[in-house]
């Protein structure tokens, strides 16, 4: 039982890790990703959004009529999306306003309902919380991984939370390549990160 919970959430950190496996909630990564801040305050968001779904659906897993289970995971998905955001607003609101629209968007979020059909529906709780937390976690990585060599690159220093920033990285004569922190940017960087993904897994 323990060696099934350990592989349930070690894959989530690398053999089935969004978006660079799965392919799944790219729009949140593409947008999120100009700063480590920003990418670890919306990974922890959907790691707590994520588990509580899993675990609510895997309980309800008996109950829910298959004609309607896409409604029911929604419905549960949102309701954890907005205690998220009422806890953002009252005590990160500075994140809350950076993160901006895709906070609720967690709700329509590829991860979230692809692990409560394919995983939560069909597993018991424990299993589910191992999942949860380990595609969460990979998440998180992927976003902090992408938005620090963005961030890194397009402005030369790293915001890790709020006020706390490592300047000048690479000294005072860099200069920034303002491409990285723009929207063409995000997709050159995910997809460089995409190639050595693969290289690294077929190795």
């Amino acid at each position: 039982m323990a060696k099934t919970l350990v592989q349930e959430f070690t894959k989530g950190l690398w053999e089935e890790i969004p978006p660079f496996r799965l392919v799944l909630g790219l729009c949140p990564t593409l947008a999120v990703t100009k700063s480590v801040e920003n990418g670890i305050g919306m990974g922890v968001a959907v790691i707590f959004v994520l588990v509580c779904s899993n675990v609510l659906i895997s309980m309800m897993r008996n109950i829910i009529p298959p004609k309607v289970r896409i409604a029911c995971f929604i419905v549960v998905i949102a309701t954890f999306v907005c205690v998220v955001e009422l806890v953002m607003q009252a005590y990160t609101y500075p994140l809350f306003l950076k993160l901006g629209i895709f906070i609720p968007l967690i709700v329509v979020n590829c991860i979230l309902l692809g692990r409560a059909e394919a995983f939560a529906f069909k597993k018991g709780v424990l299993a589910s919380i191992a999942d949860g937390f380990g595609i969460g976690i990979g998440y998180t990585i992927a976003l902090a991984m992408l938005a620090a060599f963005r961030e890194l690159f397009g402005s030369g220093n790293l915001t890790i939370w709020g006020d706390m920033k490592v300047m000048e990285v690479f000294g005072s004569s860099f200069q920034p390549f303002q491409f990285m922190v723009e929207a063409p940017g995000a997709f050159v960087c995910l997809g460089l990160m995409l190639c050595v993904m693969n290289i690294a897994g077929k190795k």
